[in-house]
């Protein structure tokens, strides 16, 4: 892939077990003095290529924080956290953002555009990727709007479409280009069970069949059975790292 000017980075082919994540004593605080508040506590973690890791716990333990770590939304501040065998800590911005481009994300929200179609919402990411033509981005964007089940929604605006349907776009927006991970924050929090088993099922099906790894914060126990693994956080400390 093509970079941007004055980065060198460009991630390896990730064959099936081998480390997409790997954390080794990571620690973030927030604000200054008086006021800094530390919100992750000696963090260690690996996350493998076609791994589904839950990540549980309650409200202010710091999953989004660190799923924000490791989704170059935030810079690192102590420790070391490697994506894709490129290591975060000391990151440049430039570097960031092109490690962005083989990430995926889905939001509890779907942050969907409004005034663009489902197709144009999922085409807008693969126009990141400078090798990807207008055209192709347009086929791959109505290909995988077909995979989650949305075929006859290409031309259909967000306020149009379902909670589950919106969710569903953004799933196709996540997995479009092919991403080596994918971050997801509570993806089934605004839906029913129904289709919240739906969304799951969709995003483990398709994320297996791309090899890729899967990183998936929520408090939905009716969803854990998809996890390889259940990693528990608590008051910003790893203490449970489970195997199923």
């Amino acid at each position: 892939m093509p970079t941007a000017p004055g980065i060198a980075f460009s991630p390896p082919a990730t064959p099936l077990s081998e480390a997409v994540v790997v954390i080794e004593g990571l620690e973030h605080a927030f604000g200054e003095g008086d006021l800094c508040k530390q919100i992750l506590f000696d963090i260690n973690l690996t996350i493998r290529a076609g791994e589904i890791v839950i990540l549980t716990g309650p409200s202010g333990s710091g999953k989004t924080t660190l799923l924000t770590l490791i989704g170059c939304l935030r810079s690192v501040q102590q420790g070391s956290l490697q994506v894709l065998e490129q290591e975060l800590n000391g990151a440049n911005k430039a570097t960031q953002i092109q490690l962005r481009r083989y990430i995926g994300y889905i939001f509890q929200a779907h942050n969907l555009l409004e005034f663009l179609t489902a197709r144009q919402n999922v085409q807008m990411a693969l126009e990141l990727h400078p090798q990807i033509s207008p055209k192709q981005a347009k086929t791959m964007a109505e290909s995988m709007l077909s995979a989650v089940g949305l075929g006859e929604k290409f031309h259909t605006y967000p306020h149009a479409l379902s909670g589950g349907q919106k969710q569903r776009v953004a799933i196709a927006r996540a997995l479009a280009s092919h991403p080596r991970l994918i971050l997801a924050d509570e993806p089934t929090a605004a839906l029913d069970s129904k289709t919240g088993r739906e969304v799951v099922d969709l995003m483990q099906k398709l994320a297996q069949e791309q090899g890729c790894a899967i990183l998936l914060v929520t408090h939905d126990h009716r969803i854990l059975d998809i996890a390889d693994r259940i990693v528990h956080l608590e008051d910003g400390y790893l203490v449970q790292d489970q195997v199923l």
